[in-house]
């Protein structure tokens, strides 16, 4: 595994549970407003984190922490993810996984195995604009399958999309909203510039207003369950 980052504790990121976060290495998109470059852009061998100084701070939180989430970069990248995570559930850890969709093969053998316990994903435009957002081609195919495995699961799982302007319209998020009809939870987040972004032409960009913000989530709640600015 190629970890880039450790957030020792989180009571945000899984709900209503104290974690960890494990930030992994590498990413197949490129995504201009992702504020973690230096795990997809900007990747320094130094900062690597070995193994072994995850397993010793888990082994030793474990009267403290109720789950691990693993995001990144694209955790399904690593070659080794499986056994990572079946090392986690051995130590007694609820798990949660960040993905952006592309690899459903790899979600279809962590849930058949049983080896997590809540599902995000990423929904980062339509489908005909995904290529514009994430600035590599993108299989239109896989991201539907991802989406159908997720809601299909029987876990709990999230949607979560970043927005900005420059980006994402309103009918953008109609189309968005309705790739994931039926959904139970979907969750919009407001780009914010900072100086970690992929593409730092960025900085120059505005965001979405909070009415606006709140006005999308009234426009997607026609077509999923519940959809909340975070």
């Amino acid at each position: 595994m190629l970890i880039g980052g450790l957030q020792k504790t989180s009571l945000l990121d899984y709900p209503d549970k104290v974690s960890a976060i494990i930030f992994t290495i590498g990413c197949n998109f490129r995504c201009g407003f992702c504020y973690n470059s230096h795990l997809v852009t900007e990747i320094n061998q130094a900062d690597i984190i070995p193994e072994e100084v995850i397993w010793q701070f888990l082994g030793s939180r474990r009267k403290k922490l109720d789950a691990v989430v693993i995001t990144g970069g694209e955790p399904t990248l690593q070659s080794d993810l499986l056994e990572f995570i079946k090392k986690i559930k051995s130590l007694g850890y609820l798990v949660k996984l960040d993905t952006n969709g592309t690899n459903p093969s790899i979600l279809k053998k962590i849930i058949k195995a049983h080896l997590v316990d809540y599902l995000a994903m990423d929904i980062k435009a339509p489908l005909p604009k995904y290529a514009k957002v994430v600035n590599v081609k993108a299989d239109a195919d896989k991201i539907k399958e991802s989406i159908k495995i997720i809601m299909s699961s029987g876990l709990p799982y999230e949607f979560r999309s970043t927005l900005l302007p420059a980006l994402h319209t309103p009918e953008d998020l109609s189309a968005m909203s309705q790739l994931i009809q039926g959904a139970k939870q979907y969750f919009l987040q407001k780009f914010v510039a900072t100086d970690s972004l992929n593409d730092k032409e960025f900085k120059k960009l505005k965001s979405f207003t909070d009415t606006e913000m709140q006005a999308l989530a009234k426009l997607c709640a026609a077509n999923v369950k519940k959809c909340l600015v975070r």
